[in-house]
């Protein structure tokens, strides 16, 4: 049985800051650093075999950690890069909701029928990501993976893992550093675990957080 750790990254600036971030390549900040530590003591006992990221910069540090501790390679991957927002990448929260009020509002009501101006649709990055997701399950016959996309990107991930339509977006929560399970088995993906933060409760602010 393959065992999948799909992890979102740590936190950036740009979280905090409810910037949409999309392929701009912004850095971990402070809280996501420590949080990437926080994975790093979580996952040192399941025996991780091989580490994929999305080629963005946050993802890539989210995993130096584990990678350092089981002495591997982490391997950028181009179909787990963050969903192309378009013209949205780079603006706030409130930015969009103002030059974009009526594609945002759709957004936040059929995310599924939205194409970001200039960028990719919801179906365009579950499909790419989706694919390369199962060929590195393929590579890795029985090993436990450790893969650290997107907010978006795993929220699509898990959608078709389950079978699910892109209109199921909004029901997905992914926190900034969380970890899902995904077990392989007989040819079925099961979800066992979902946007779990037990491992960043004593690093945690208090303030909660948004889904952005």
């Amino acid at each position: 049985m393959a065992k999948i750790y799909l992890v979102r990254h740590g936190q950036t600036d740009w979280n905090k800051k409810l910037t949409f971030r999309g392929r701009i390549d912004i850095p971990l900040n402070e809280a996501g650093h420590r949080e990437a530590e926080a994975i790093s003591n979580a996952l040192k006992n399941k025996n991780i075999g091989a580490i994929y990221t999305s080629p963005l910069r946050r993802s890539i540090e989210t995993a130096q950690p584990i990678a350092k501790f089981f002495h591997l390679e982490i391997v950028p991957v181009q179909g787990l890069i963050d969903i192309n927002y378009g013209d949205w990448e780079g603006l706030t929260f409130n930015e969009v909701k103002k030059r974009y009020s009526d594609q945002y509002d759709k957004w936040e009501k059929r995310p599924d029928l939205i194409r970001f101006p200039h960028g990719e649709t919801l179906d365009e990055a579950k499909e790419r990501s989706f694919r390369a997701f199962k060929n590195i399950v393929k590579k890795n016959p029985g090993k436990s993976i450790l893969l650290i996309p997107h907010r978006v990107i795993n929220k699509v991930l898990l959608c078709a893992l389950l079978d699910l339509s892109s209109t199921h977006f909004w029901e997905i929560k992914q926190d900034t550093g969380c970890i899902n399970l995904i077990e392989y088995l007989n040819n079925r993906f099961i979800l066992s675990l979902m946007n779990d933060t037990c491992h960043l409760k004593e690093i945690a602010d208090g303030t909660g957080q948004l889904d952005f």
